[in-house]
């Protein structure tokens, strides 16, 4: 029988714990701390992150990290992208020379502003070209639910993105394989910082032109920050780019759109972030993606507005202001 490993057990991690588990894969979840890993073992459930869903027979928990990664065909790795790392560095002794292992963690991190492939890599060189990348427009509570989605799986080695596109494919969650790491990791990660806005827009009740507007002019600073860095241009129009977007920006089940409208009403950001257990990656990604920026000599005038809302108490309509009133350019202008 195949043998899986996840690292991480928010909403994500224990949704596609179970979605392997249910396809009758044998398959261990990583709780760091043992109090939780037993409750969740006993109760069969993540009340925390995913209460409602109970865990298949073949689905178990531990806070043992040899024992989710030790003799495992493949190793999901689906923690905050800030902790990456130490993780990591957890599992490294125990990790086998033929387990693949598959990102689905969406951001970059701070200081070094590596993406998670480049993070493991580092980590872990001997697993580069073991290693791939998830994402696209997936909602955790909806793939719980078995609502149909598509999801795309990146590698540099083309075997390694099949094999991972077809143990994660069922019946409610197609997935696609592609060798454009760089691209479906910087749609993932930066999609998160446009959705705050989003969420801004949604919360000042700006109206559908206003939010359709902005997740247009978001999708250009993706790509021209991600062609910028070595995507290809296409992927921004595919399921890692504006499919992972939409979804993100659209719905109240997304932490970062809502995160966006909690400040719209005046909340503070150190507020919200302490009131919630789960992370908005748009936060951070917003520090990363600016100094990547500079790194390219890329403009992303909304990611600097949201910058100065983030974290200089700044108006968002005085935010919507500064966008609007920018010098006229070309649609196009950075991305062809």
């Amino acid at each position: 029988m195949v043998a899986i490993g996840v690292i991480g057990c928010g909403a994500w991690g224990t949704t596609l714990a179970r979605l392997l588990a249910k396809k009758g894969l044998a398959t261990t979840l990583w709780e760091h701390r043992p109090e939780r890993a037993s409750v969740m073992q006993q109760r069969r459930e993540n009340t925390l992150f995913l209460p409602g869903f109970p865990f298949p027979d073949t689905l178990q928990v531990t806070s043992n990290i040899a024992e989710a990664v030790s003799q495992k065909d493949l190793v999901l790795l689906v923690t905050p992208s800030q902790r990456m790392r130490e993780n990591l560095r957890l599992l490294k002794p125990y990790l086998e020379a033929q387990t693949l292992l598959l990102s689905a963690s969406k951001g970059i991190e701070i200081g070094t502003l590596k993406r998670m492939t480049e993070v493991v890599a580092e980590e872990i060189p001997d697993a580069a070209q073991r290693l791939a990348a998830l994402s696209g427009p997936n909602l955790s509570q909806e793939v719980a639910q078995e609502k149909p989605t598509a999801a795309v799986v990146a590698a540099v080695e083309p075997a390694v993105a099949i094999t991972c596109r077809d143990l994660l494919s069922t019946a409610y969650f197609r997935v696609y394989s592609s060798d454009d790491v760089v691209g479906v990791e910087l749609g993932g990660a930066l999609k998160n910082i446009i959705a705050i806005g989003a969420g801004m827009n949604d919360g000042l009740g700006y109206g559908e032109n206003a939010k359709a507007t902005f997740i247009t002019r978001g999708l250009a600073e993706i790509a021209r920050l991600g062609i910028a860095a070595g995507a290809n241009p296409l992927t921004f129009s595919g399921l890692a780019g504006i499919g992972d977007l939409i979804a993100t920006c659209a719905s109240p089940l997304s932490r970062n759109q809502q995160l966006g409208r909690r400040l719209a009403a005046g909340e503070r950001l150190a507020d919200i972030l302490q009131s919630t257990h789960s992370v908005a990656e748009g936060v951070t990604t917003t520090k990363a993606a600016l100094q990547l920026a500079k790194r390219y000599h890329v403009e992303l005038p909304i990611t600097e507005q949201l910058s100065h809302v983030l974290f200089d108490n700044q108006d968002p309509h005085q935010a919507v202001a500064e966008l609007m009133l920018r010098d006229p350019k070309g649609e196009l202008e950075g991305i062809i």
